[in-house]
């Protein structure tokens, strides 16, 4: 896929999943434990986009999620700088 110009949104990624403690152990290293109250008053379960429309269109990613997200820190870190 190199063009779309449909006026709908597409959510782009790579079907993968991450807990919010594994995103700390990925961002910034973290190797501690993590607890979570997981019967808290307004607490959301777990929720992936869905990327059906984008695989419909032929893409798929070629960089997992954790690799993603640690390129993104450190672009994010060498830009602020």
């Amino acid at each position: 896929m190199t063009i779309y110009s449909d006026s709908e949104r597409v959510n782009i990624g790579t079907c993968e999943g991450i807990t919010i403690a594994g995103f700390a152990r990925v961002t910034v290293g973290y190797a501690g434990q993590i607890s979570f109250e997981y019967f808290a008053p307004g607490r959301h379960s777990a929720q992936t986009a869905r990327f059906s429309r984008l695989a419909k269109l032929g893409w798929r990613a070629s960089t997992s999620l954790e690799d993603s997200i640690r390129l993104a820190c450190q672009a994010f870190l060498y830009e602020t700088k």
